[in-house]
């Protein structure tokens, strides 16, 4: 009798505590995309998800939202040790780095400032970022946009038919990072590696990363 009397007091605690406890599981989710493309010509290079740097970005997220000057996002970074071609044309990808808080990129090459507000900017309309919300929903993105010109960076090649796939600007991985006092020095909030794409004299490359920053359980993807 004192066993069923303990059972039935163990079920109403447990019944209080359910009634007491949220329906839903609070937590954020953050994922990326990236797209490289031709603007002129529309043909796309690269279109695939890409990694986060959680803890890196769970940092820069906490220094946003406290306004503390930095760890918002501020550049974009690009480099070519992502990948080895062999001689026979397979490409070997390397994985993204995305754990430790001092992760790089394999070998940074080049990097473009897209915080629009930046005085380091000095093109604010086709660098830039924004910010779109759909009211009712849970989730937010950030639209990074970047615009590599016709003459950047200075050395490029003249054509895009290099037969080397390491030189300098044939890039095969880049990242955002956040600002953190230093330009160029920031932390690594996202890391994706990618096939060999050459950037030259010749042609235009647009990059569209959006971060896709989602609260609670329901959970929808950014592409």
């Amino acid at each position: 009798m004192e066993n069923e009397n303990k059972q039935v007091n163990e079920s109403e605690e447990n019944q209080d505590m359910e009634t007491k406890q949220p329906n839903e599981i609070p937590s954020v989710n953050i994922e990326g995309h990236i797209k490289i493309f031709d603007p002129e010509t529309e043909e796309v290079f690269v279109d695939k998800r890409n990694a986060i740097h959680y803890e890196n970005f769970s940092l820069a997220l906490a220094q946003s939202v406290a306004n503390k000057t930095t760890g918002f996002i501020h550049e974009m970074h690009f480099g070519n040790g992502g990948t080895s071609v062999s001689t026979t044309g397979i490409i070997t990808y390397l994985p993204a780095n995305n754990s430790g808080s001092s992760a790089d990129l394999y070998n940074k090459t080049y990097y473009k400032v897209v915080d629009d507000t930046s005085s380091s900017n000095p093109d604010p309309t086709r660098n830039k970022m924004t910010v779109s919300h759909v009211a009712g929903t849970v989730y937010s993105d950030i639209l990074v946009t970047c615009l590599l010109d016709y003459g950047e960076p200075a050395g490029q090649e003249a054509f895009d038919n290099s037969a080397s796939l390491d030189g300098t600007y044939v890039f095969d991985e880049l990242g955002l990072k956040s600002w953190e006092g230093v330009l160029g020095e920031g932390n690594l909030l996202t890391h994706v590696v990618f096939h060999p794409v050459q950037k030259s004299l010749n042609r235009l490359i647009q990059i569209d990363y959006t971060i896709r920053i989602q609260t609670l359980t329901n959970l929808s993807s950014a592409t």
